[in-house]
Formats: C-alpha cells, structure tokens, sequence
C-alpha cells in the first residue's frame, strides 16, 4: 500500500490543509443550517479564512450542539449520499449522531490503514478486532482499514472472553485491536486457563478508545510479550484512525494532519495555545463530506508536539484525562489516570480499579475500588490498601479510601470503562 501523503512536506502539507479547510468551511457554511447560524452570530464568513491561523476566529462545535440537532440536523449531504450511519451510547443524554459517505468510509479506511501500518501491521497479517461492532464506531473503523491495508481479519467484537482466547490461540493473528482494559481482561482469562499469553501469536496490540497509561503500557507488554501502541479517534471526527503512535518510537500519536487539523486551547480561557502547552484538544475535519465538524472540542487534555517518525505530522502528547472525567476533590483536581499510575506501581494490586464518589457531611469523599492480584496473600492486602492510600495522597494531593476486593470481583470492561461511579447524594 503507497500512502503519498506521508511524503509531503511541511509546506506541502500546510499548502493541502490550507485548500482543504477553505472548502470544509464553505462546505458546511452553506449545507448545515447550524453552521450558517453560528458563523453568522459570530461575524464570520469561509473566505475570511486567508490562512490556517485566521481558524482560530470561527467558533467551537461540542457534544451538545450535536445532541441539540439529532438525529440528522448536521449533515451536509443529501440523505441519498449516506452509506452509513454510527451513534453514541446516549448514556448520558441523546446520542450523538454520525454519518459517512461513500468517498467518507474510503477516507476513513486509509486512515485506519495508514494507523495500522505504523504499528508495525503489514499486508498478510491477521488482524483480531475485539472492538465493540454496531453503532459504536470501533469494530467496523478497525474492520475495514485492515481489508484496506490487505490484512485478514477476524470479527471478534467484544464479549465471550473465554471463546475469544481460543479464537486468538487457534486462529494465530499478529496483530489486535482492543480497548486497553479489556485487553487486560484477556491477559487475566489467558493466565486462568494457565496458557502463558506470551506465548500467543500475538505481536502488536493496538489499544484506543479511552485514556491509558505509561505504567498500564508496561504491564500489558511484560504480560503479554507485544508490543502495545495507542491508537486515537473519536466518532464526532471520524472514529478510530485520527491519530497513531509509531511502533518504532512510542512517544505520542501522529496526527493525519492532511485530513484532520489539531489545535489546543486553554479550556478555561479559550485562548489558542501555542505548540507544547498544555490544553483541550480541538479537531476540525479537512476532508469529510457527510459531516464536516468545525473546531469540536473534544474534552481530552494533551499537547501538540513536533513530528518523529512522521516528521511532517504533528504528535500529540498520550491524552492524561478528559475535562469531563476531571474530578474536584476539595478543591484538587483529580484524574482517574493518575490513580491508575499509583494502583499500577502498589505490589499486589491488579490493574482492575473504579473511583467511587459519595458524600459525607457536606463534602465530597472518593473511595477507589480495587481487585488484588490472584497470587497476593490476604495478609498482604492491608498493606497494599495502605500504600495506595499513601500514594494518592503524596501523588495527587487528596485523601481517599481503598477497599481491595478479590480478583475477578468488580466489573470487567467489554468496551470503555466505566472508571467513575457518582453515587453522591442528589446525583
């Protein structure tokens, strides 16, 4: 498979976003009703955009402004040209709606290849796919950019642990595609069956879909002998396939900046950051008919930086934790990705944790919910359960209790976890 725009160079590429975001912005100006209200209201226009920076005068997309316009209130496309529609879970509100055209799912399967192919896949692997298939836009974004890049995949989806050890013993794939977490719920079916996961055909795991560690990279390349690289999407963008991290350097995600360009903004100030500082990641779509998205905030938090193995795309910075997963403990600011850190480095605690918020009195107290390991003695929990207390508390700032459970006793993760249970008064 050629990709040439992995060839460009960087004023190559700045000229091809600069033509593309032109026509995104007239694009969706004239064909989303939301769009012409919005550009209207806040005084601008597509052609005042005369160079990549003039973006940063046009106005945000989020979440809510999608829920506010479903089902199909943002599409810029006759209903006759969608081949394909995806949707959130719509746990938290209405779901937000999606939709693709034909020359959209071609898009999004070179991106999905180009992504595998920096993970070290090469036409001719097999690829197990045990991201969720439906609505969820991770079975069938992994799917067809596999075919795309010429590998064979197997189906799986999410579910049936046990069958699909089996599946990935008999069938012998390379390469898996899989949220972190459950990945990690696999490695613990491999070790209950007593197969070490080591030994599996598996060579690369490419984990997306929710935030993960540098400590959860560790474990899950020592357990299960691959090596473990993050893949990045999110469906209001494309899906999976927005960004990758190169198998060869491990050091953050390389935007495919010739279809989607990056920005990252103070969340409270709003203010554009400049590269390497800290912030909000934003995405506007450069190439996408059905639904062209206009500086969606997207909540994660990271930081743009310099290109690596992918020298003309920009990198972005493993993401540390969403604005929306933000906790507020007594006035702390408290991540579940920091908590995995510590759960990760405490000896005989399993990577396996829920945060669980609750009040007493008038504050707000955290207890986390953690499995120990199978092979950690009953003696040894206390004091696991107190170095995790000790941790938070040097690490974050806050003071939390810990409740160690059995293994394989709280809920385990088919898709994203659920890391934050709020079972607060009220709420």
């Amino acid at each position: 498979m050629t990709d040439t725009a992995e060839k460009l160079d960087l004023d190559e590429l700045r000229a091809l976003q600069l033509t593309r975001l032109q026509w995104t912005l007239e694009h969706a100006y004239t064909n989303v009703p939301f769009y012409t209200k919005k550009f209207d209201e806040a005084g601008v226009r597509p052609e005042d955009c005369r160079t990549l920076e003039d973006l940063a005068k046009f106005p945000f997309t989020t979440k809510h402004d999608l829920r506010d316009n479903y089902p199909f209130g943002m599409f810029a496309v006759p209903q006759d040209r969608i081949r394909r529609i995806h949707a959130s879970s719509g746990t938290t509100g209405k779901p937000t709606v999606v939709c693709y055209t034909e020359a959209d799912i071609d898009t999004w399967a070179t991106v999905v290849a180009r992504s595998i192919r920096a993970a070290g896949g090469r036409p001719g692997h097999k690829v197990h796919v045990a991201y969720g298939y439906g609505l969820f836009t991770g079975g069938l974004g992994a799917h067809y950019g596999a075919e795309k890049l010429g590998c064979t995949v197997i189906p799986a989806s999410g579910g049936m642990t046990s069958r699909q050890v089996q599946i990935i013993t008999d069938f012998a794939p390379e390469i898996i595609m899989v949220t972190p977490t459950y990945m990690l719920t696999l490695l613990d079916e491999f070790e209950r069956q007593g197969i070490d996961p080591r030994t599996s055909s598996l060579k690369v795991g490419i984990f997306g879909a929710e935030p993960w560690t540098e400590q959860m990279r560790a474990e899950i390349e020592e357990r299960a002998g691959i090596d473990a690289v993050d893949i990045y999407g999110l469906s209001e963008v494309m899906g999976p396939g927005v960004a990758q991290e190169c198998v060869e350097t491990k050091d953050g995600l390389h935007i495919w900046e010739d279809h989607f360009y990056p920005e990252v903004i103070d969340p409270f100030t709003e203010r554009v950051q400049a590269n390497g500082e800290s912030g909000e990641l934003l995405f506007t779509s450069l190439t996408k008919e059905a639904l062209p998205i206009i500086r969606y905030r997207t909540r994660d938090l990271t930081r743009l930086l310099p290109g690596t193995a992918r020298p003309s795309f920009r990198r972005m910075e493993k993401v540390t934790g969403r604005t929306d997963d933000m906790i507020i403990l007594r006035g702390v600011n408290v991540f579940p990705t920091q908590i995995e850190e510590i759960v990760l480095r405490t000896e005989g605690l399993a990577p396996h944790f829920q945060l669980i918020r609750t009040t007493r009195g008038r504050m707000d107290h955290l207890t986390v919910h953690v499995e120990a390991r199978s092979d950690t003695p009953a003696e040894r929990r206390a004091a696991a359960a107190a170095e995790l207390i000790a941790g938070v508390k040097d690490g974050v700032g806050v003071t939390v209790d810990v409740e160690v459970f059995d293994p394989d006793t709280l809920e385990r993760s088919l898709g994203k976890m659920r890391r934050v249970l709020d079972q607060r008064e009220g709420r």
